[in-house]
């Protein structure tokens, strides 16, 4: 039975949710943007051996659940212990992004959300990364929003113009990334510049916090420079989104005039 089917006692699935081994292996060859996978507790053997070595080979994260979690979803339709979360567009690899930027005879410029939670967000910040020549996002696998409709909807077409990379450890990606070269700036309310005084030319990497935490200690402690936004208001924070969209207007101002 296919996705539409909306006969008595079934409905619709979510957009973003495929169901059945077919249609999740099929995603998984094609290279389509894949968030997560669950899988029917006991169910190792046949196609879905498949589907678990697929999923491993591209990093994508596997889960094992209750069948009635994936039913619950289901809602009737026929889906074989097998579920999939898709993204709206395939997600990209860092060295790709890289290797584009360098193409273009740019600095490359990554903006990184740590542990971004609100999906209003994450399409508001590509929407602005679209607008400021952002070369590539980074978001972490794990606690984090991944790429969904909401997200696609929210970025007003950005998601299909900006290339977004999972990662692993946000540690360690930086720690690769400066050792190619790249600064590294965190925006936080403890930083020791304003971000108007801060260059934020070159290879970089902008470091946005989750709406509540704001960035991590271990992220933190990546950070070659952590600027603020002065405020004279009652209010001592921003919505990431807009702090993350401030910074990326600034650092496309900053680049433009050093071609001047």
């Amino acid at each position: 039975m296919d996705k539409g089917s909306n006969s008595v006692g079934e409905r619709e699935l979510p957009e973003d949710v495929l169901i059945g081994r077919n249609a999740v292996t099929e995603a998984l060859r094609a290279g389509r943007g894949i968030n997560k996978i669950l899988l029917a507790d006991g169910d190792r053997e046949g196609q879905v051996s498949e589907i678990i070595a697929l999923a491993k080979e591209r990093g994508i994260i596997l889960q094992f659940v209750e069948r009635s979690k994936i039913e619950s979803v289901a809602g009737g339709l026929r889906h074989q212990g097998v579920m999939a979360y898709v993204a709206p567009v395939a997600y990209a690899e860092l060295d790709d992004i890289l290797r584009k930027a360098e193409e273009a005879g740019e600095p490359p410029f990554l903006l990184l959300l740590d542990e971004l939670e609100d999906p209003h967000n994450l399409g508001a910040l590509l929407r602005t990364a679209d607008a400021t020549g952002v070369h590539g996002v980074l978001i972490p696998k794990r606690r984090s929003v991944p790429l969904t409709a909401t997200v696609a909807k929210t970025s007003a077409g950005a998601v299909e113009y900006v290339p977004v990379a999972r990662i692993g450890n946000i540690s360690q990606t930086l720690k690769n990334l400066k050792e190619k070269g790249f600064w590294v700036a965190g925006a936080d309310m403890d930083g020791s510049q304003n971000y108007y005084e801060a260059d934020l030319t070159g290879p970089l990497v902008l470091v946005v916090g989750s709406e509540g935490k704001g960035m991590g200690r271990l992220t933190k402690e990546q950070c070659d420079f952590i600027v603020k936004m002065p405020m004279v208001g009652k209010i001592n924070s921003l919505n990431a989104s807009v702090a993350g969209s401030i910074l990326m207007y600034e650092s496309m101002r900053q680049r433009l005039a050093k071609r001047k």
